[in-house]
């Protein structure tokens, strides 16, 4: 802010996890924009200013997550109970592979694989969670160096075990009712709510006889769902569940609405016409 004191400022490119015994040198310069090339690991950036008194607190910096839809290779993961072995095809021969795997920023792992068998053992992985596993390809295998010479070769999300989901997806609303029809709309499940990969949802309902309509299966990108074939002047009752590869999860709590005796009542338009005598 006091930029007619500032005399230059210091970046400090930190990876996530912080493996190295010590962190590489700062970066000095006067601009307030620098470029750098990262692979899709996490990092932190530390910024300070200085100026003749001295050097400012750290602004700290978490780069965003980038997209993986354009890496080069694919990465496989196999459970073998609390380990699970990921295995990749190298497109080339590089001095090394470094091997990110964890739930998150805040518990990432690394290991530096030298060897070029494509493949790699991990271990204490606990059930219902999703881990990022990530392999990165490097010929500076020095840990310093990686910010500088590593490039992402792919990434992959596994549960080590799958479960059912916790809960139902949220704020179910029924919208739109008519006669015969009405439309469903509802929140995803929350990712740390699934416990595993989601599979899609069902859908079921009943009428005020518990008459139970066949029920429905979607995939897990649908957040609506259009009820059709409904008898008029009749409530209903609605619930829906996710599923992954473990099974069904809870239904939601069940949704009443009714539909009414007449459909949309359109304009009546009554025209009279006058005649001269």
């Amino acid at each position: 802010a006091q930029s007619e004191n500032v005399l230059g400022y210091f970046i400090n490119v930190e990876r996530i996890p912080k493996s190295c015994s010590h962190s590489p040198n700062r970066i000095s310069l006067k601009e307030r924009k620098i470029l750098v090339n990262l692979s899709m690991a996490y990092y932190r950036i530390n910024i300070s200013a200085y100026n003749e008194a001295g050097e400012s607190p750290r602004a700290i910096y978490i780069v965003p997550e980038f997209s993986g839809t354009d890496l080069p290779g694919q990465i496989h993961v196999k459970s073998q109970g609390t380990n699970a072995v990921v295995t990749w095809t190298p497109e080339y021969n590089p001095k090394c592979f470094v091997v990110d795997w964890g739930t998150g920023k805040e518990d990432m792992h690394t290991k530096v694989v030298t060897t070029a068998t494509g493949n790699f053992t991990l271990d204490n992985f606990q059930p219902y969670k999703l881990y990022k596993v990530m392999v990165h390809a490097s010929d500076v295998c020095q840990c310093e160096s990686f910010i500088r010479h590593e490039k992402t070769f792919g990434v992959t999300h596994f549960y080590s075990v799958e479960g059912v989901p916790r809960t139902g997806p949220a704020n179910v609303t029924i919208l739109n009712i008519t006669k015969h029809s009405a439309l469903v709309k509802w929140i995803e499940i929350s990712a740390e709510d699934r416990l595993g990969f989601l599979q899609g949802y069902r859908i079921s309902y009943t009428d005020s006889s518990r008459k139970k309509s066949p029920t429905v299966t979607l995939n897990s990108s649908t957040t609506s769902y259009h009820l059709t074939g409904l008898k008029e002047k009749t409530t209903y009752r609605v619930q829906i569940s996710g599923f992954t590869n473990a099974g069904e999860g809870p239904l939601t709590l069940s949704q009443p609405f009714s539909t009414p005796k007449y459909g949309t009542v359109e304009p009546l338009c009554i025209c009279i016409t006058q005649h001269e005598s």
